[in-house]
């Protein structure tokens, strides 16, 4: 595959897709732990050198450093929104996880995923840089895994393209992500915590914003969204790791009356983050000059009455008010597919699809809240729609339970569990594909069945409580069930309003955007 005719954009995604690891391996990790962390990131330093960077050329990007176990990937689409309306003749560079239908989504540049052919172009430079040096350890791949070799290609992308700044995405927990390589990132932040990937994190919330915090660098501004657990373990972590300060941001007051971009009563407080990381930013000793006329004169921090803990940055700053109106037109603008969408079905003119890969309990709270308006309050509606997924390893009954109890009936007529897999005949798109999944537990439909036996304990008591509910193996399988209920339900020749809410993972959102062909 990595011959000099091997270079297209489709060829490139057939080689990324060989890094992914099987489910079988990825049980085998769980269960023995898998390399240490320490380990895991010397790996990603020693592939990034490679290629051809050592760790001080990553600071060239210019970071603003992103985690958190729900609104990472929001706030991230806030800022660099903001960045890009601020300074349009600046470069943003955007990386984010995981893609809705195509994998060049995850690296953007002004907000616009790259293109093919600039993808495969940095593809096969950075694969064939590690094919020439090719590692001489038994315990170290010639090449990363799929996620940590997108990450050292996102930051080739950023370094050749010469952004001028880099928004990027935590992919999972912080410390020993593959993205905490760079050194000294421009400013830090972090979003609402919750319980995820606990194999991986831990089983409680302290134990994950120890991961999370581990974002934070010397000398570097520390910011956090003001939420009830993990602000004390995350100013231990910035105090631990030098960080220049310590901000808690809560929401800003000015958000209520902004019809933000992105939909539901939570992305307030990712957009005031996102502002507080701008704003940090702009005010760095460290801002580009192609951010010169937007740049904040530095501002003092604000000493804490405890002289044990770290001072903070002035609300002033942070927190401006009013929001400058050049930012609040970007909060406006910002889009991000699949995170409370509302897209008509290009086909069926009465079926409207609610998307939103919520896939935590905080996060499904807050996507039934928004479904609640939306549809609920909000639709002509006559007949709805659930269509769910969830990985394995997550609670369909925690996360089910969930999403009903944030709902105030049972609204659904349709409840339709299925697997993430794109297309009838099993297979699925070349960006979409994904060996994380059992091939048994997907010939026999075991988590599918699982959750709808869930659905109907939970469900009981409820009305409607003769919902249909319907086990499938793909997600056009899914679509078809949810167009052919707007005339089932009318008649021959009618058709009713259908409202279909799709949610439990962001790969099954993906799925009904490629078969519904609705908008990215």
């Amino acid at each position: 595959m990595s011959g000099p005719a091997a270079r297209t954009y489709a060829e490139a995604v057939d080689a990324l897709n060989s890094l992914q690891s099987n489910a079988a391996t990825i049980e085998a990790v769980r269960k023995s732990g898998g390399k240490s962390g320490h380990v895991q990131l010397a790996e990603q330093l020693e592939y990034m050198r490679r290629v051809g960077y050592q760790p001080s050329d990553l600071d060239k990007m210019n970071v603003l450093h992103i985690t958190g176990t729900k609104g990472k990937g929001s706030t991230s689409a806030f800022v660099s929104t903001i960045l890009t309306k601020l300074a349009p003749a600046a470069k943003v560079g955007l990386y984010t996880s995981p893609h809705m239908v195509a994998v060049r989504e995850r690296i953007r540049i002004n907000g616009e995923p790259i293109s093919e052919g600039l993808f495969a172009r940095y593809f096969w430079e950075v694969w064939d840089k590690l094919d020439s040096d090719a590692a001489t350890s038994d315990d170290m791949p010639p090449k990363p895994a799929y996620f940590r070799y997108l990450t050292i290609l996102a930051m080739h992308v950023f370094l050749q393209e010469k952004v001028d700044a880099t928004v990027l995405e935590v992919g999972i927990g912080g410390t020993y992500d593959s993205t905490n390589i760079v050194p000294q990132p421009v400013t830090t932040g972090i979003t609402a915590l919750g319980i995820d990937h606990i194999w991986v994190l831990g089983k409680t919330l302290p134990e994950i914003a120890h991961q999370k915090g581990g974002i934070y660098k010397v000398g570097v501004p520390a910011l956090a969204i003001q939420q009830p657990e993990g602000l004390d373990v995350l100013e231990s972590r910035a105090k631990e790791l030098k960080a220049s300060s310590f901000t808690v941001i809560p929401e800003h007051s000015q958000l209520k009356d902004v019809k933000l971009g992105l939909a539901g009563v939570h992305q307030r407080s990712n957009a005031s983050l996102a502002v507080a990381l701008v704003q940090s930013f702009l005010s760095s000793s460290r801002c580009p000059p192609a951010f010169s006329s937007s740049s904040i004169a530095p501002v003092s921090t604000t000493a804490p009455a405890d002289a044990s803990a770290l001072p903070s940055l002035p609300s002033s700053l942070v927190a401006p008010d009013p929001i400058p109106a050049s930012v609040v037109a970007a909060l406006e603008q910002t889009r991000w597919p699949g995170r409370c969408q509302v897209s008509p079905d290009p086909e069926v003119k009465s079926v409207r699809w609610y998307l939103d890969g919520a896939h935590t309990v905080e996060s499904l709270k807050c996507c039934g809240e928004w479904f609640e308006e939306a549809s609920l309050k909000g639709s002509d509606a006559s007949v709805r729609a659930l269509v769910f997924n969830c990985t394995s390893g997550r609670s369909g009954l925690s996360l089910l339970g969930t999403l009903l109890s944030s709902l105030s009936s049972q609204p659904f007529q349709h409840v339709i569990f299925c697997t993430n897999t794109t297309y009838s005949s099993g297979s699925s798109s070349g960006d979409m594909t994904s060996k994380a999944v059992d091939d048994k537990d997907l010939e026999t439909l075991a988590t599918q069945h699982e959750l709808a036996e869930a659905w109907r304990e939970l469900s009981k008591g409820r009305e409607p409580s003769e919902a249909q509910v319907h086990v499938l193996g793909s997600v056009q399988e899914a679509v078809e069930v949810v167009r052919g209920a707007a005339g089932a339900a009318a008649g021959p020749g009618q058709e009713v309003r259908v409202d279909a809410l799709v949610a439990g993972s962001l790969h099954l959102v993906g799925g009904v955007l490629a078969v519904a062909s609705l908008p990215l």
